[in-house]
């Protein structure tokens, strides 16, 4: 695993945006089939979004050739809803960029069904071949997607009830209530993130300081979801200084060292 530190969240969503044009460029020039690429939401990713989106109207980078899938979606909430992340998707990312209507993949909780939605993803992944990079963040409490903390590390996608904690931490998007947080989502697992060829995980702010130091130096346990990276063979963790509080500064002295190499 690799930590990369960048001094502030935006040189840290530079950093990600210019790691999935490198990945998508190299890609193409390799290989005919599409990229398939994961998507986060949350507020980490928007600086990277907004660089991805600046990079295709400069020509740097073409989505034609991308397939997506999304980490997540709330259940219940409708698609049209501000806060739904096929609203968030389309409104930082989708609308302004070139990847066709057809190869953007979202989970539906609004679905009939949710199991056989849930099913229904894998087997969409599983049909491109499997994730080429699935970029993520981590919450305060560790979890990636919606895998709260003791999710297991062979999780699929599926129905999550969502802690209180989270509600709390997401309430932010709906007016400060955690009553108005939907209390499930559909979400990818953790083996599903795992299976996916690189990993890029985003990180930043003092209030996921434990969370960076449990990913990094603590043990592999499923009190703390993001730590099953460590046992990917091509993981990586683009923080930002403030994130690093909790690393012992000889951890932190090392990445730094070895960051350019």
């Amino acid at each position: 695993m690799r930590l990369l530190i960048k001094p502030d969240y935006d040189r840290m969503s530079v950093y990600a945006a210019d790691y999935v044009i490198n990945r998508i460029n190299e890609h193409n020039k390799r290989y005919d089939r599409p990229f398939v690429l994961g998507l986060p939401t949350g507020s980490s990713p928007i600086g990277m979004y907004r660089e991805l989106v600046k990079a295709v109207s400069e020509g740097r980078v073409s989505f034609r050739n991308v397939v997506t899938f999304n980490m997540d979606e709330y259940v219940g909430l409708p698609e049209e809803h501000s806060e739904s992340y096929h609203s968030f998707m389309h409104r930082h990312l989708f609308d302004h960029i070139d990847c066709p209507k057809e190869n953007i993949h979202i989970l539906n909780g609004n679905a009939d069904d949710l199991m056989k939605e849930c099913a229904d993803y894998e087997k969409a992944i599983e049909s491109y071949g499997g994730i080429d990079l699935f970029v993520g963040g981590i919450g305060p409490d560790g979890h990636i997607a919606f895998n709260e903390p003791y999710s297991s590390f062979s999780s699929r996608t599926r129905i999550k009830t969502l802690t209180k904690d989270t509600r709390i931490a997401n309430s932010r998007f709906f007016g400060g209530n955690p009553d108005d947080v939907p209390q499930c989502a559909l979400t990818v697992g953790v083996a599903t993130v795992m299976d996916a060829r690189e990993v890029l995980i985003l990180c930043n702010g003092h209030n996921k300081a434990r969370a960076l130091y449990a990913a990094v130096e603590g043990p592999i346990c499923q009190a703390w979801t993001i730590s099953a990276l460590q046992n990917h063979p091509r993981g990586v963790i683009v923080c930002d200084e403030n994130a690093t509080d909790e690393l012992k500064v000889s951890t932190y002295r090392y990445f730094k060292d070895i960051e350019n190499l």
